[in-house]
């Protein structure tokens, strides 16, 4: 059968992480919430380690904690504390935690290589099946809100007088990304899934003038870089994970340097 092939998998895989964490990515760009997306990825770690420790599915302990991280930092951040420190703090934290908790598992070994910077060569069949369910969540979660995320994106105030709640928009954005994180795992890694939500939309938002267009664009480029990836990686022997990102960017560099002439 063709899902048989590893490298069938491979790219595949890598295909779904990209079509839902360009469109998502958009609003981090827009929302600058980089350092938020880091931060719920990094605490994936823990979930991973937690979800051996009581031999639960890896994919459902990250997508927990994460989600749990990403909550808590929103609540955090309401509270008054400072976004970047706490922001900072979590983010280290969280994997720290992860790490710890992972080398105090006795008579068990993970991978941590394997989910630190992915290791998409060895997705199953049954990690294809979570990786396109969750991106099809995700995709179908920012249609459905798409126009209540792009009015709360503008501004808190715009948004309640257009009677639209920007915390419920927000908690609809943390489910979306910790689903996102919780499948992008075994594809690029903890450390790198952040990279594939910000540089395909950071690579397409010059040469866009809708949001739609721009979400559309970064969704395509990240998955022409997670095709190119697993392709050049086995021919330069590289891993997957780093050389898709390394892939997005260098378009970004290109886009960067072809912007100015399209101004």
């Amino acid at each position: 059968m063709l899902l048989d092939s590893f490298l069938i998998r491979a790219a595949l895989a890598g295909l779904g992480v990209a079509l839902a964490a360009g469109p998502l990515g958009c609003f981090v760009v827009w929302r600058r919430m980089a350092y938020f997306s880091d931060a719920t990825a990094h605490a994936s770690i823990l979930g991973v380690a937690l979800a051996v420790a009581v031999d639960a599915p890896v994919f459902g302990g990250a997508l927990v904690v994460a989600l749990l991280m990403a909550l808590a930092v929103s609540t955090l951040a309401d509270r008054g504390t400072a976004s970047d420190t706490i922001l900072g703090v979590t983010a280290h934290a969280a994997l720290a935690l992860g790490l710890v908790t992972a080398s105090l598992l006795p008579n068990v070994r993970i991978d941590l290589m394997g989910y630190l910077f992915g290791d998409i060569l060895s997705v199953t069949k049954a990690d294809l099946a979570l990786v396109w369910i969750g991106a099809l969540v995700v995709a179908g979660l920012l249609t459905w809100r798409w126009s209540a995320l792009l009015t709360a994106t503008l501004g808190a105030d715009l948004s309640r007088a257009a009677g639209i709640d920007p915390k419920r928009e927000q908690l609809f954005l943390t489910i979306a990304l910790a689903v996102v994180v919780a499948c992008g795992i075994k594809v690029v890694g903890a450390l790198l899934i952040g990279a594939l939500l910000l540089i395909p939309a950071a690579t397409a938002r010059p040469f866009c003038r809708t949001p739609e267009r721009m979400a559309g664009l970064a969704a395509l480029i990240g998955m022409v870089c997670a095709a190119l990836g697993v392709v050049g990686s086995l021919y330069v022997d590289t891993p997957v994970g780093p050389s898709i990102v390394s892939i997005a960017f260098g378009f970004f560099v290109l886009s960067r340097l072809w912007s100015p002439r399209l101004r």
